[in-house]
């Protein structure tokens, strides 16, 4: 079999879970023999291992934008018609998210290769990109609803997203398969290091609750800063926390954190990237883990904090019920989404995730039951081995 995967994110350039899903789904595939996978990514990279050849493309020239919030869709559809010109011949292409998805169907046209989509989430329920993109989130919504119109086949990572998949572009369920993500246990994985709290600024004498995720408004992080006076005096919370998606919202994050120290909470604000294997030591020595998002397609980032031996304070949106159990491996809190797919209450959501957390924190025996369980689960139900052979089983029934 010959595979073209289509990516915006690829080693050492990844910011999300679609990133981490390619990046391990890829090599999973020569691991079985699948045959020769070609992946063309944004950046710039350049690796051959074997039968997996990575290239990163860069545009060619810069696009005079009439919006500044313009150019990042000008940039992506310069940098699909470039891998759609380098891609050859190919069984199944495959693309991961709206950036991909001119170039996979281009492809699919000039090659004849079956067009493949992973749904790591969904423009129309996420409407605060128009901040980020200004008019041109009704050009990636469009991209999107094309490529969907257009897919020969459709990988939901959770069956959350399978529905949504079916009511808003009409995809019939028998093209959508659902395969949720995956995690490496050899990886992720209890790890300790005292060095790497004192690193960061994180008090080791003290249990912590900790964040990862990216400043915008999907990973509800805004929510979880107006939870913070709702928890027990001294509670400390570790936010690794950048990359805003626009300036605005990294200025009302620094003022929701700024008011929240003047009344007392206890955070560290980790700002800068932080790599890979000293994530998984915050992972491993959290107390918990908290992910507020307001909507979750799967959750990936769960998983990985599972896999450290960390229970989960997760809202109960997307695919995160699909991980997470409730009483077993953490706690879900209700949410309710407005018109906006905010929170419709927002101080009751914020008031809802610190008393989840509190009543943790309050029992640390069950905090590490859990966190035996939450490993147990992993290990059990999620394997980028899995996921890799339920996904070649697919392209399989598409030729």
């Amino acid at each position: 079999m010959k595979i073209t995967v289509l990516t915006n994110e690829y080693p050492p350039h990844i910011y999300g879970g679609a990133g981490v899903h390619v990046e391990y789904l890829t090599k999973e595939f020569v691991a079985l023999g699948a045959g020769d996978v070609q992946v063309f990514s944004f950046g710039d990279q350049a690796i051959q291992e074997g039968r997996l050849r990575v290239e990163g493309v860069t545009p060619e020239a810069k696009l005079e934008a009439q919006d500044p919030r313009h150019a990042k869709v000008l940039d992506t559809l310069q940098r699909d018609l470039i891998m759609a010109g380098k891609a050859g011949a190919s069984d199944i292409v495959h693309c991961h998210t709206w950036y991909t998805h001119f170039a996979g169907c281009l492809v699919k046209q000039l090659q004849g290769s079956k067009l493949v989509l992973t749904t790591h989430s969904l423009e129309p329920h996420r409407p605060w990109k128009v901040e980020q993109l200004g008019s041109a989130y009704h050009v990636s919504s469009w991209l999107e609803r094309t490529a969907f119109e257009n897919a020969d086949g459709v990988v939901a990572v959770s069956e959350a997203m399978k529905r949504d998949v079916h009511d808003l572009y009409g995809v019939p369920d028998k093209k959508i398969a659902v395969i949720p993500n995956g995690i490496d246990p050899d990886e992720y994985k209890p790890t300790y290091d005292k060095e790497v709290l004192k690193k960061y600024g994180v008090d080791a004498t003290q249990p912590f609750v900790l964040f990862v995720g990216r400043i915008t408004r999907q990973k509800g992080i805004l929510h979880l800063a107006n939870a913070l006076k709702y928890l027990p005096p001294d509670t400390q919370v570790v936010l690794c926390a950048g990359a805003p998606d626009t300036p605005e919202i990294g200025e009302e994050m620094k003022g929701r954190i700024g008011a929240a120290r003047e009344e007392g909470a206890n955070v560290v604000w980790v700002r800068e990237m932080v790599p890979r294997e000293d994530v998984i030591k915050l992972y491993s020595q959290a107390a918990l883990f908290v992910c507020p998002s307001v909507y979750e397609p799967f959750g990936i980032i769960n998983l990985e904090a599972m896999a450290c031996e960390t229970p989960v304070v997760a809202s109960a949106v997307g695919g995160i019920p699909e991980i997470v159990v409730p009483g077993e491996t953490g706690t879900l809190v209700p949410f309710e989404a407005g018109s906006d797919f905010e929170p419709k209450d927002p101080e009751g959501f914020a008031r809802d995730l610190a008393a989840a957390i509190s009543e943790l924190l309050a029992h640390p025996e069950r905090l590490k039951a859990m966190g035996k369980a939450s490993r147990a689960r992993v290990e059990e139900k999620f394997s980028w081995r899995a996921v890799a052979e339920a996904t070649l089983e697919f392209y399989r029934s598409l030729l």
